[in-house]
């Protein structure tokens, strides 16, 4: 039996210097889409979720990647920084990452969409920020090695405070996505456990 080696692009994101630059300039995109959307004095925030419209659902795609300001921005930049970095990093690392953040994302924005009252429009990367959070903090318990059992407790030293933004504490603070987002993370760390574990009992033909 032979095993597939992953592609040189792959391999080289997955290393501490390639997941740096990548995360670096993830959020510099963000740092320029707000940019841009301040020069059109904040048109791009139309494409966020627009909460509990039949069509307002599609921003779902849309507003990870919009901020309502540059302050907005700033308190997510440092989180997804450091908590994109520490999934990224490592062999599966990109596989991690990307469907960490897909689902993230999407309970995020469904959260955000239904539990949102009407005629608000979410925008913000933080569904994503608690997603990864919650992600990181679940795989070390679902996985129960020394590595991803470290990462989790460091992440909960750091980050664990934040997790009190899934309750409605702050006024135009949409806790409805952080909570979205921090289920999603939860449910991708369990899913990906079951995936490598079923993937490894089929190896050792167990």
């Amino acid at each position: 039996m032979t095993y597939a080696n992953p592609t040189p692009g792959r391999r080289k994101v997955e290393t501490p210097k390639g997941a740096a630059i990548f995360m670096v300039l993830a959020v510099v995109l963000l740092w320029v889409l707000e940019a841009i959307d301040t020069v059109l004095l904040g048109a791009l925030d139309k494409l966020g979720i627009h909460a509990q419209e039949p069509m307002g659902w599609v921003g779902i795609f849309f507003a990870p990647f919009l901020h309502a300001g540059f302050g907005h921005l700033i308190a997510n930049s440092l989180p997804l920084l450091v908590l994109g970095f520490l999934i990224l990093v490592g062999r599966g690392g990109a596989l991690r990452f990307f469907w960490s953040t897909i689902v993230s994302v999407v309970a995020s924005g469904i959260a955000a969409w239904i539990l949102t009252p009407a005629h608000h429009v979410v925008v913000g990367a933080s569904g994503v920020v608690f997603g990864w959070l919650t992600y990181l903090m679940a795989r070390g318990f679902f996985a129960r090695d020394i590595r991803s059992i470290a990462i989790s407790i460091l992440v909960f030293l750091v980050y664990g405070s934040v997790l009190f933004g899934v309750f409605p504490t702050q006024a135009g603070v949409s806790w409805q996505a952080h909570l979205g987002g921090a289920i999603g993370g939860v449910f991708a760390a369990w899913v990906m456990h079951r995936r490598a574990t079923r993937k490894f009992e089929t190896v050792s033909g167990l």
